[in-house]
């Protein structure tokens, strides 16, 4: 388990909101219920982007074999979980505490072998650690310093790796639908769980990514569709919530 340094990106009073929900991160109608629903579409796309990109067969048994990833922001494994059955080698950090037996103890259940740590990605930077995929999923908007903590996640990635990043645009839209709509109005979310002054829009994001050394593949948004009650992929809408693609270029030696 590493230790959390004294400098870093945490945001103590985000980490106290999720802390606080960590009992309910496997019960799909708890306060985690909107990652639920939203998983199937964000695996869709990070399945696809990871076979894309790494040349592998989505059909086969194991096609993230020898592939090691990092699930930044774990939670309670949501994520983790599947990339270990697809074969990844997976470490799922997360600087809430709280969350880490929470999935060390469903990963058991389920028979996986993820390595969970209490860590953020300045301390793994520390250690040294390298990855070929992170997935950074609904972070950004909860941490400190957005560019110090990409600057990290670009130091963890090995060149011509590859950064999956999704998180919530700034605009009224999404604070009516993320903040109004699914806190006040769905009571998807505890009120407060979000903070609208930190969602971030995908032209900023874009030019946090590329000061981080990183090259923006694509861009995608996750849109909900109140009357079919699900979410799908969409080239066009990034109004809400949006996830983009990244690699670090492998630079080549004089």
């Amino acid at each position: 388990m590493s230790a959390i340094p004294s400098r870093n990106t945490i945001d103590k009073s985000e980490i106290a909101k999720f802390e606080a929900m960590s009992a309910e991160w496997w019960s799909p109608t708890g306060k985690f219920k909107p990652l639920h629903m939203l998983n199937p579409t964000r695996l869709e796309y990070i399945i696809d982007q990871i076979t894309t990109k790494f040349g592998r067969d989505r059909n086969s048994q194991k096609p993230f074999e020898g592939l090691r990833l990092l699930d930044i922001g774990c939670g309670g494994g949501l994520l983790s979980e599947p990339m270990a059955l697809l074969g990844a080698e997976v470490v799922g950090a997360d600087a809430a505490a709280r969350n880490i037996p929470v999935a060390q103890i469903h990963a058991e259940k389920s028979g996986l072998k993820i390595d969970y740590r209490h860590t953020m990605a300045e301390a793994l930077v520390d250690e040294g650690e390298q990855f070929d995929v992170i997935l950074n999923m609904e972070v950004i908007e909860h941490v400190a310093s957005p560019q110090v903590f990409l600057n990290a996640c670009a130091a963890l990635l090995k060149p011509g790796g590859l950064m999956i990043c999704s998180t919530i645009n700034r605009n009224p839209k999404s604070y009516m639908v993320a903040i109004i709509g699914a806190e006040r109005v769905m009571r998807w979310l505890p009120i407060g769980t979000h903070d609208w002054s930190k969602f971030i829009t995908p032209d900023e994001l874009s030019s946090i990514t590329e000061r981080a050394g990183l090259t923006q593949l694509n861009k995608r948004g996750f849109s909900f569709n109140p009357l079919l009650w699900r979410w799908s992929i969409s080239q066009r809408d990034l109004s809400v919530n949006y996830v983009t693609a990244c690699i670090k270029p492998v630079t080549c030696a004089p």
